[in-house]
């Protein structure tokens, strides 16, 4: 099972949290976290809990938002080169999906100055591919990650290379 940490902005837009506040899923990366972008059209901004990787999908249909989910992480594991393995036990254990609200602080930091180095990119270039707009996002150094690999993608390629060890 999928965890999703939202925002209460995306929780009014997409549906009541379902999630305990001590749920952490089935899944190898942990929760997610997400937020809603008030684009044309509208953006979800996910980003991993553990990783901070940064996921980005249009929101409509609202209806069929958690069931999409793990096909859009899916993607950006797979341009991140992630395993093909690691991503197909993923997306078996994100088959259903929660929402929860936000519990850590600093994730939803960086989720926000991700929202708004979107907002820039998006601004220059309003056609950008969303999945492309992840991996750039990805390589943007985050205070949380200096101690360790100091980027998203860097933190998700030392994790995948301790899971799949």
């Amino acid at each position: 099972m999928l965890i999703v940490r939202a925002t209460k902005k995306l929780l009014r837009l997409a549906g009541p949290s379902n999630a305990q506040d001590d749920d952490r899923g089935t899944t190898s990366l942990g929760p997610w976290y997400a937020t809603v972008l008030f684009w044309r059209p509208r953006i979800v901004l996910l980003v991993n809990e553990a990783t901070l990787l940064p996921v980005l999908l249009p929101m409509a249909p609202t209806a069929t938002l958690t069931s999409r989910i793990a096909e859009e992480i899916s993607t950006v594991l797979s341009a991140h080169h992630a395993p093909e393995t690691f991503i197909d036990q993923e997306r078996q254990h994100m088959q259903t999906a929660q929402l929860g609200v936000t519990a850590n602080r600093s994730v939803v930091g960086v989720m926000t100055e991700f929202a708004r180095l979107a907002e820039i990119h998006h601004h220059d270039d309003p056609t950008v591919d969303l999945v492309e707009l992840a991996v750039r996002l990805a390589a943007t150094p985050c205070s949380p990650l200096y101690g360790r690999n100091v980027s998203p993608d860097r933190e998700l390629a030392a994790t995948l290379r301790a899971i799949t060890t």
